[in-house]
């Protein structure tokens, strides 16, 4: 296991942690890519571990794998659970161990699966799609907006654009929608918010996911002492989205924007579930390539090892990664926020965010989000929607 400095969890009293079992597991197919976005945290962050991993998951992995999961399955009495099959770029080689993955899985578990496949949509063949939605595999897109303007930071090793493909692969999913699991989009705010949400919705997607771009205190190089007041851009972005989606811009699209869906549900005390904002456990697990067992790969835009625990598949169990720090932290709801989380008049909603945003170089994760006043600003902003929306005539 790698460590580092300033060990992040060791100001958390984890010893009453009751674990919540993991029902998401991001099982990785191919760990390699083959573009060169500019931005991405996983090839161009700190952390240079996917050098040392095979490029693929072999069979042997796979198997293991998902006797892994199935004993957690049994274990923990689950009716249900999602496979993510992630890479790198998990279609890199085609279709055939995307598809030999989840069959894995299924053969072996006695509960329903969920399996979707997170592609930046370049090796998304109409062949390929046809052979997904045979097995049941719905797609999800990795798309910075719905124009090639839009996309100009994913490019191949080349130099060259991404976008024909991707836009190629988006069309063919809106003509599947049993296929379409939907849109993620990290957020650039030097771009027009209404021009990127509209581009997206012309796509047809059934859902979208709105992401802020992995940062912490270190790279945005500030004191998390100082997170509030602040200039708001990915709130203002944000907000200014939401507005277009609340007053039903593109009504002929009906599109579920997961980030406004979850923090309208939180604000009325539905519970959250995602991992952006609210309080609710981390139920999500990462296996590598090699059969590592570890946290979420957002971990690794924070420092080079921040992932890791030091358990994989060959030798571990599910329920010890349960009882790693790292991932009993993520579960521990508000006693692990920082003090001002906890004081916040929004902090419920806000979860003190992703906690990725909350690291700072020798003090760790118990931090607000470095987007604290963006999340404010979006959640203030919603609040106000709905407030409107549901007061009571006179």
């Amino acid at each position: 296991m790698t460590t580092h400095p300033a060990w992040p969890y060791d100001t958390l009293d984890t010893r009453a942690h009751e674990p919540v079992p993991f029902r998401q597991f991001v099982l990785k197919v191919h760990g390699r890519c083959n573009l060169d976005c500019t931005y991405c945290y996983l090839y161009q962050g700190p952390d240079h571990g996917w050098r040392e991993r095979p490029r693929s998951t072999s069979a042997r992995t796979m198997r293991r794998t998902a006797a892994r999961i199935a004993e957690h399955v049994r274990t923990h009495r689950l009716d249900a659970i999602r496979i993510e099959l992630h890479g790198g770029e998990p279609l890199l080689t085609g279709p055939d161990p995307v598809l030999a993955y989840a069959d894995a899985v299924r053969g072996a578990v006695d509960c329903q699966v969920t399996a979707t496949v997170q592609t930046n949509g370049t090796r998304l063949t109409p062949r390929t799609l046809d052979r997904l939605a045979d097995a049941g595999i719905r797609v999800g897109l990795s798309l910075d907006g719905g124009r090639r303007a839009h996309n100009a930071r994913r490019i191949d090793h080349a130099g060259r654009p991404a976008w024909p493909a991707a836009r190629a692969a988006a069309l063919r999913l809106a003509e599947r929608p049993e296929s379409y699991a939907g849109i993620l989009c990290t957020i650039d705010p030097t771009a027009d918010p209404l021009d990127v949400y509209g581009s997206l919705v012309r796509l047809r997607p059934p859902g979208i996911d709105f992401l802020l771009p992995h940062a912490n205190w270190d790279t945005h190089g500030r004191s998390p002492g100082r997170h509030r007041p602040a200039p708001t851009p990915y709130g203002d972005w944000l907000a200014t989205v939401f507005d277009a989606w609340w007053g039903g811009r593109h009504p002929e699209v009906p599109t579920r924007v997961r980030l406004f869906q979850e923090v309208a549900a939180l604000l009325l005390g539905a519970p959250s579930r995602a991992e952006a904002v609210g309080l609710s456990p981390m139920a999500a697990v990462v296996v590598e390539t090699d059969g590592a067992i570890e946290q979420v790969d957002a971990l690794r835009s924070a420092y080079a090892g921040a992932s890791e625990t030091g358990l994989n598949v060959h030798r571990h169990s599910f329920d010890d990664a349960l009882r790693h720090p790292g991932i009993a932290a993520r579960q521990l709801g508000a006693r692990a926020l920082a003090a001002e989380c906890l004081g916040c008049p929004v902090g419920k909603v806000c979860g003190g965010g992703n906690y990725v945003h909350r690291y700072a170089p020798g003090t760790g994760f118990r931090h607000p989000s470095v987007y604290c006043a963006d999340l404010e600003r979006l959640i203030r902003h919603v609040a106000h929607r709905l407030e409107r929306t549901t007061a009571p005539m006179t």
